[in-house]
C-alpha cells in the first residue's frame, strides 16, 4: 500500500514530476497549517488548478463503479476521490497504482467543459 495517491494523481493530471506534485501539496498544506496529505490540502491544491468538486450521485451507491465512471466521462481529466485515496482519469481511462476500476466513486474533480 502506498500513501502518496494524491501527489501522484496530480503529477499523473498535469504530467509533471511527482518531485514538483508534492512540492506543491506541501507548499499549500504550509500555507494553510495542515499536513500534504490532508484533504483539505489536497482539496485546496484541486481548487488552485482550476478543478471543481462534485458528488457522485448516490442513487445506485453499490453499483456505479470508476470503470462505469470512465465510460461515462470519455473526455477530459478527472479526479475521483473514494475512501482516502485518489485516482486520475484521463480521457476515460484509469491512471492509478492498482485496478481500482470496481471502487465506488463518491467525488470528483472536473474542469468546466470536461464533465
Amino acid at each position: 500500500m502506498t500513501t502518496d495517491c494524491a501527489v501522484r494523481a496530480i503529477a499523473l493530471a498535469l504530467n509533471i514530476p511527482w518531485d514538483d506534485a508534492y512540492l506543491m501539496l506541501v507548499s499549500k498544506g504550509f500555507k494553510i497549517h495542515d499536513m500534504p496529505d490532508k484533504h483539505s490540502v489536497v482539496h485546496a491544491v484541486f481548487k488552485d488548478l482550476g478543478y471543481k468538486r462534485e458528488a457522485v450521485p448516490s442513487t445506485c451507491p453499490d453499483c456505479y463503479t470508476i470503470d462505469d465512471f470512465c465510460k461515462d466521462h470519455p473526455k477530459g481529466v478527472f479526479f475521483v476521490g473514494f475512501g482516502d485515496h485518489i485516482a486520475v482519469i484521463r480521457d476515460g481511462n484509469l491512471l492509478d497504482a492498482w485496478d481500482s476500476s470496481h471502487e465506488l466513486p463518491q467525488l470528483y474533480w472536473y474542469k468546466e467543459g470536461d464533465e
